[in-house]
C-alpha cells in the first residue's frame, strides 16, 4: 500500500523523516520526537487499513498527511499557527469535513450501503458526532503535549480549544451533508467523488448499495 500512495505524501513522509534524523544528530530531541509523531501518525491508518483489508484511495491517503504534517509539524515546528492567523481554521475545518465523511462511510459499510436499514438522515446524524468525537479527542492530545513535552499546542487555553471545537462543528456538518447528498443521489461539485472511489474501491463491503 505505500507504493500505491501519491508523490506528495511518499516525498511528505521521507522530508518527515530526513527531519528527524537531522534532529538527532544535532541534538534537538524535541524536534525529533515530534517530526516522529508526526510521521507514525500519518502512517497508521495504512496500517490499520491493512489489518482491517480496506483499500483506502490515495486521494484520502494524501489528505491525512497534509493534515497531520499541517497541524503537528507545521503548526508547532515553524509556528504556522502564530504566522498565519487562518492557519488553525483551515487545520480543523478541513479535518472536521474529512472525519466527517470517514464517520459516513464507516456507518455505511456497517450496514453494507443498505439504505433502508440505516436511512440518509440517521447517516449524516452519525457522520456528524464521529467528527465532533475525534475534534475532541484532538483537543485533549493538544492538551496532553503541552503538559507533557511543552509545546504550545492549545495556544489561549479555553479560548483556543471552543474556537477550534466551533470549527470543527462547521466541518462536521459539512461532511454530514456531504454523506447525505450522496445517498440521495447529489453530488456536490465533485465531493461526494471522495465517497464514490472508497465504495468503487471496497465494493465487498456494499453488496446490498444500490443508487
Amino acid at each position: 500500500m505505500l507504493r500505491d500512495q501519491t508523490i506528495i505524501t511518499r516525498l511528505i513522509w521521507l522530508a518527515l523523516l530526513l527531519a528527524a534524523a537531522e534532529a538527532l544528530i544535532t541534538g534537538r530531541l524535541s524536534l525529533a520526537f515530534i517530526a516522529l509523531v508526526t510521521l507514525g501518525l500519518s502512517m497508521a491508518p495504512i496500517f490499520v487499513a491493512r489489518w482491517a483489508e480496506i483499500t483506502v484511495p490515495p486521494s484520502f491517503m494524501l489528505a491525512v498527511v497534509m493534515f497531520v504534517g499541517g497541524t503537528v509539524f507545521l503548526g508547532e515546528v515553524f509556528d504556522f499557527y502564530n504566522k498565519f492567523w487562518w492557519w488553525d481554521i483551515v487545520m480543523h475545518g478541513g479535518s472536521a469535513i474529512a472525519f466527517g465523511l470517514t464517520g459516513f462511510v464507516l456507518v455505511f459499510m456497517m450496514f453494507q450501503g443498505d439504505r433502508y436499514a440505516a436511512p440518509p438522515s440517521a447517516m449524516a446524524l452519525f457522520a456528524f458526532c464521529f467528527a465532533m468525537a475525534i475534534g475532541a479527542l484532538w483537543e485533549i492530545f493538544e492538551f496532553a503535549m503541552d503538559r507533557g513535552f511543552g509545546t504550545n499546542m492549545q495556544k489561549s487555553g479555553l479560548t483556543d480549544t471552543m474556537g477550534d471545537l466551533i470549527v470543527d462543528m462547521g466541518g462536521a456538518l459539512v461532511g454530514a451533508g456531504v454523506g447525505y447528498a450522496y445517498m440521495r443521489g447529489q453530488a456536490l461539485g465533485g465531493a461526494t467523488g471522495v465517497i464514490e472511489e472508497f465504495v468503487s474501491r471496497n465494493p465487498r463491503f456494499f453488496r446490498k448499495w444500490r443508487k
